[in-house]
């Protein structure tokens, strides 16, 4: 572990950073006396060592918005998202090669991958610069939107992989569609998160910082051609992806977790 990128120490804040160590470790340390059961979103098959760790934390996830087999949504859109979705990308899309498509959700160094990209890019409204784009971004080869429907998009067949800050609906949104990473943490658990997607369950890659701590539009675009070169991250991230949809099902572990959790309640 490399103790730099411990979440608490990544805050910016070192007044915020002190307080916040405190309470999470007041809340571990009274939990045990309070706590009969802990319900969380993930599954025994992303975290095992952490799980066999604590025996009242029960997994029962990966919990996000459901689409059928035509892609359509059961719910109308995310639970907890107000920003109104651009559902043109899901037309571009379909006008995309599978396997093609590098669906991101900030980075410049795009024109230099000569491959098909959906960006999402939200303009704040109360902010008088507005962003303006590159001649590269315009045309067939880009796809721009203010905000996609994500579940949506990482279960298109034209994504080839997602770059992400690694939040973890993010990665259990995109590890549940077998779509490859590529990882750009910020702070909090996207570091920890990253460390599960590349050397845990090896389905993805992390970009390195040149010498003025910075990712270079060439180390983008260097990584992107790794991902996408590299044939075994395709059947490790399928694999895993058919593990976390059968965790969804009436007879997963997960399902079997959450009935386990309200007889419990009922007794």
């Amino acid at each position: 572990m490399d103790i730099r990128v411990i979440w608490w120490l990544n805050l910016f804040d070192s007044l915020v950073q002190e307080r916040l160590f405190e309470y999470v470790l007041h809340c571990l340390r009274d939990s045990d006396n309070v706590t009969d059961w802990w319900l969380c979103n993930s599954t025994y098959e992303l975290e095992p060592q952490a799980f066999s760790c604590m025996p009242n934390l029960l997994p029962v996830g990966p919990l996000f918005r459901i689409c059928d087999d035509n892609n359509k949504s059961v719910a109308p859109r995310s639970l907890g998202q107000f920003w109104e979705e651009d559902l043109s990308c899901m037309n571009w899309l379909d006008q995309q090669q599978n396997n093609s498509v590098v669906y991101v959700a900030f980075a410049f160094g795009l024109e230099l991958m000569n491959r098909p990209f959906l960006w999402v890019v939200r303009q704040d409204p109360n902010c008088e610069n507005k962003i303006y784009f590159p001649d590269e971004f315009k045309g067939n080869r880009g796809k721009i939107v203010g905000w996609a429907p994500q579940q949506k998009v990482l279960s298109h067949p034209a994504i080839a992989c997602f770059v992400s800050h690694c939040g973890w609906n993010s990665t259990l949104e995109g590890l549940t569609n077998g779509v490859r990473f590529l990882c750009w943490p910020y702070f909090a658990d996207q570091f920890f998160n990253q460390r599960y997607i590349c050397d845990v369950l090896k389905v993805g890659l992390g970009f390195d910082l040149d010498e003025n701590g910075l990712i270079s539009r060439g180390e983008i675009k260097a990584k992107v051609d790794q991902l996408l070169g590299d044939e075994n991250t395709t059947p490790r991230s399928h694999k895993l992806m058919e593990k976390l949809k059968h965790n969804i099902g009436e007879k997963g572990a997960s399902s079997r977790n959450l009935n386990r959790f309200l007889t419990w309640l009922k007794h």
